[in-house]
């Protein structure tokens, strides 16, 4: 084993693996909680029944889906990067596709299968690296930056922080509102942990969050810690199912956002993740075939057990910080989430305050791409500026990609930059403006 995952020549053992995988699993491990709160649109009032997926089944999924991903990545790309149902594209899917859209969710796990199928397919062709270099960086930044406001926007209005205002839209909450206060005090705590660089910090702050909620009877103390596995009935399969239902120009749309969003995650936390390991080679990624495949694999099974997307975690660089260098790390995490499994009933007590906190800090992490746009550029920041404040504004991701990715194309023309354009880009601007014209309600 060692001899297969090369730990003589990355200079690591047992040990500092061992300690890399638990500390990139305690980074990452708010996604178990923060995943079945968000599809399950437990923090919107007032739903139909059954138009958000079962809370208990997509911790089970969250968990499998994190687990196998972190496996195959570990063994098969031998990387120290986990993986895990990604935050930006669980908003996506529930509060878009869902709630916004009018997609059931059967549907939209579907377009998640879909997504992947066509994910292991470009990265078999080596096509998946063709249509990421035809996107341009400032637009992938935007995307991302847009994403981490849309996540915080969320998280602002499940704390009550910011709620509806008939006379302005949207209004600062009710400050003496005890769950409002709760989760002010999960985002204050949060970001001192953050601030003091603390591995897991995140995932701690859910837990004192959470603790505190107990202790002041704002939320309701669970019956035991330790349970039985969730049945995982009420999501398995049903993607396999529906796939005859998202041959819809809605879905297209969705299909392709979920394949965007994917593809700059997961390219970007490769690059970065394997940088500070010291492991990029020439400037380019040993196992790049690999490490991508293992991300669409992931994002396939995930949607077979019933969750969004699963791809690449950067949280993977806080195992890296502790000394992870091979795919044993990534094994380690997917061994510790596997234990999880047990752990279930401690979702009764993540309620809105308590997710709140982790969505407004991954949003403040995602808007740091802000900074490597040149908004000196006035052609390139028209479209990275539509790009991420319509995502929030108009409460759809897809919409922000789309109006940006229209937008692109005709200012970088008229600054006589046309050449300049992919023409993937001049397809999918004219993809996007028929989309608005024709289709969308």
């Amino acid at each position: 084993m060692k001899r297969y995952f090369q730990f003589e020549e990355l200079g690591t053992n047992y040990k500092r693996e061992f300690i890399a995988g638990l500390t990139t699993f305690l980074s990452m491990a708010y996604i178990l909680f923060v995943n079945p709160a968000t599809l399950s649109l437990s923090s919107v009032k007032g739903l139909p029944a059954g138009m958000g997926m079962d809370p208990g089944a997509v911790f089970v999924a969250t968990a499998l889906a994190a687990a196998v991903g972190s496996l195959i990545m570990g063994i098969f790309a031998r990387y120290p990067i986990a993986l895990a149902p990604g935050m930006g594209i669980n908003a996506f899917f529930a509060y878009t596709v869902i709630l916004t859209m009018g997609i059931p969710w059967q549907t939209a796990i579907a377009g998640t299968l879909v997504s992947g199928l066509v994910f292991i397919v470009l990265t078999a062709t080596g096509l998946r690296e063709k249509i990421i270099n035809a996107i341009p960086v400032e637009l992938k930044h935007a995307v991302a930056a847009g994403i981490g406001l849309f996540i915080a926007f969320i998280g602002f209005q499940g704390a009550g922080i910011i709620v509806n205002n008939d006379a302005t839209l949207v209004g600062l909450g009710d400050f003496t509102k005890g769950s409002t206060l709760l989760a002010i005090f999960g985002v204050v705590l949060t970001v001192i942990l953050m601030t003091r660089k603390i591995n897991g910090a995140v995932f701690y702050g859910m837990v004192i969050t959470a603790a505190v909620g107990v202790a002041t009877g704002l939320i309701d103390a669970p019956k035991q810690v330790i349970g039985a596995v969730p049945s995982l009935a009420p999501t398995f399969g049903v993607a396999l199912a529906h796939i005859g239902d998202i041959f819809t120009a809605k879905m297209i749309l969705v299909v392709l956002t979920f394949f965007f969003i994917d593809f700059f995650d997961t390219a970007g936390t490769l690059v970065a993740v394997a940088n500070q390991a010291g492991l990029m080679k020439d400037n380019r990624l040993p196992r790049a075939g690999k490490a991508m495949f293992a991300d669409a694999a992931a994002t396939t099974i995930g949607a077979v057990f019933g969750t969004s997307t699963t791809t690449a975690y950067i949280e993977s660089s806080a195992g890296v910080a502790a000394g992870g260098r091979s795919g044993f790390t990534a094994v380690v995490t997917a061994c510790f989430f596997l234990l999880a499994l047990l752990f279930s009933p401690l979702l009764s007590v993540v309620t809105a305050a308590v997710t709140a906190p982790a969505l407004i800090i991954v949003g403040i992490l995602m808007v740091s791409s802000l900074g490597e746009i040149d908004w000196k550029k006035f052609e390139v920041a028209v479209p990275a500026f539509f790009t991420l404040i319509t995502m929030p504004l108009s409460y759809s991701i897809a919409t922000g990609i789309a109006i940006g990715f229209i937008f692109y194309p005709i200012t970088m023309a008229v600054k006589g930059r046309g050449r300049e354009v992919h023409p993937i880009m001049y397809a999918m601007a004219v993809i996007f403006a028929l989309y608005f014209i024709f289709v969308r309600e």
